[in-house]
């Protein structure tokens, strides 16, 4: 069988930066076995599998709804943005879809992406983190210590829906510090289970005050908060620029800085921008732009 393949970099414009994701387009049903091999092949910190919903005749073009699921090279994870937003533009830019709006059923519930000038905006579902309990504090104590040495630490708290746990640093450490960070793979997958955590966000604000414009990608350099996403329990040293990690800083920083809309940089060494909007329905909206690098075959 031969499928056809895409390899986009999300929450950006340029090529070899943002965050890598792989989009394969499916007709027919593949077992979960090969779906989670090519995922594996391809090595991508997410593979996307996108198919149309209903009986359209040319259903890349004119369907408005498909069914969305992502993996990772080890396995499947129930929320990825960054490989929804390179889905959304797969179906846009590359297969030539005419809807401005396109809904995906997933395993997180109904997502929509729709476009906005040369932006995409996902809707997805706050994920706001949680204070800690004693007991999970005390677990979790050395799991932070191994991600950010011995950086202060201002806050930490848990997204429980995402398994995410938010490390705010101290006000009195740099961008420079942040983006210095450089955690041990093995040393964190053997501090942790990965029972209760997932993956772990640093976060440090980014300076900026002051609500930002509809082009606030072009703008300034400023950004309302900065941060790094490591989730090696789910195969991923450290993933360039992270979606679902948002869900769970946009709460956190809208609430801290009294804005609902966010200029936000995750500063890996690929790095990537994003715009986060809070809503009052228990929502955010997820705004960046995309790129494909690579569009072929594969046979499987």
């Amino acid at each position: 069988m031969r499928l056809q393949i895409f390899t986009v970099d999300a929450f950006t414009d340029q090529a070899f930066s943002g965050n890598p994701a792989a989009v394969v387009p499916l007709l027919e049903p593949l077992e979960e076995q090969t779906l989670q091999k090519l995922a594996s092949e391809l090595n991508l910190s997410e593979t996307a599998y996108v198919s149309p919903i209903g009986d359209d005749i040319e259903p890349w073009v004119t369907s408005s709804q498909f069914n969305l699921r992502w993996f990772t090279p080890t396995n499947e994870v129930p929320l990825c943005g960054h490989a929804t937003l390179a889905t959304a533009h797969t179906l846009f830019s590359s297969l030539g879809n005419k809807s401005s709006r396109i809904e995906f059923k997933t395993k997180s519930g109904l997502l929509v992406a729709r476009k906005d000038g040369s932006n995409i905006i996902l809707d997805f579902p706050a994920n706001p983190p949680e204070p800690l309990t004693a007991e999970q504090r005390t677990d979790l104590d050395v799991l932070v210590k191994g991600v950010v040495n011995d950086l202060l630490v201002d806050t930490v708290l848990l997204s429980h829906t995402t398994k995410k746990l938010l490390v705010k640093l101290h006000s009195s450490c740099t961008r420079k510090d942040l983006e210095s960070l450089k955690p041990d793979t093995a040393l964190l997958l053997s501090l942790h289970n990965g029972s209760l955590v997932k993956g772990v966000i640093v976060t440090l604000s980014g300076g900026l005050q002051g609500e930002v414009s509809e082009d606030c990608f072009v703008e300034s350099q400023n950004y309302h908060c900065l941060s790094r996403y490591f989730a090696p329990w789910n195969g991923i040293p450290e993933d360039p620029v992270t979606g679902s990690a948002h869900t769970v800083l946009g709460p956190f920083w809208s609430k801290l800085l009294g804005m609902t809309r966010l200029k936000c940089r995750q500063c890996s060494p690929r790095g990537g921008d994003l715009i986060v909007s809070v809503r009052e329905d228990g929502r955010v909206d997820l705004a960046g732009k995309a790129t494909t690098v690579i569009q072929g075959n594969i046979s499987i």
